[in-house]
Formats: C-alpha cells, structure tokens, sequence
C-alpha cells in the first residue's frame, strides 16, 4: 500500500499472510535476511514471539505478516482503504520434494554401462 500521502509513519505498507506462526515467522526472517543482503536496515521487529502479527519497521517500509484470522480482525486494508494499493502475484505453491527419489531404468543402466567400462 502506497502511504505517501496517508500517513507520516512509512511511505508504504507491506502486508502478507503465513499460513501458521513457523510460517509467518520463516517469512518475517526472509524479509529481514533481503532487506539486510540489500543493504537497508532492519529498525524494529515486533511480535515475533508470538507470530500471529508479525511487523517488521525497515523506515520508509513497515511489513506486516499475519495469521489469516488476524489480518481479517485487525483489517489495515480495510482502515486504509483510500491507500493506493499494488497487488502481487502469488508465485504458488514450491513443489514438495521427493527424498530418495527412485531412479528412472535409464538413468540405472547409463550407471551401469558406465562402470563396467572402468
């Protein structure tokens, strides 16, 4: 959310959801890891010994992560709604990773053409 012109707080609001408390706090760690890689300061956190609202102070930027339930009882979109607002696409849900993954009769044969040869 653009804040320009609507408060003298920050210049914008970043607003986010995590699926649980590990979630929004692995998210909150990220944001501040990027904001720190990228040379910018990290002011405050709060709230992450509970995580359910996590907010992170980074000056011209405050981000706000929550739980589902307390991004809809709190409703900053909502209280600020006249903000000019950019959305982001959701990049969608990482693929799980399979562990042991069997190999496929191709790869096993390479493998075995291979060694034979040595």
């Amino acid at each position: 959310m653009n804040m320009k012109k609507m408060s003298g707080v920050s210049d914008y609001f970043v607003i986010a959801s995590g699926t649980s408390t590990t979630h929004t706090r692995a998210i909150a760690d990220h944001v501040a890891d990027t904001v720190r890689a990228k040379g910018a300061r990290v002011w405050r956190i709060e709230g992450l010994s509970d995580a359910s609202w996590v907010l992170l102070d980074c000056g011209d930027v405050v981000a706000h992560i929550f739980l589902p339930e307390k991004r809809s009882f709190y409703g900053l979109e909502n209280l600020w709604k006249k903000a000019p607002k950019e959305r982001f696409k959701e990049s969608g849900k990482p693929k799980a990773r399979r562990k042991g993954k069997p190999a496929s009769r191709k790869s096993v044969r390479k493998t075995a053409k291979r060694r034979k040869k040595s």
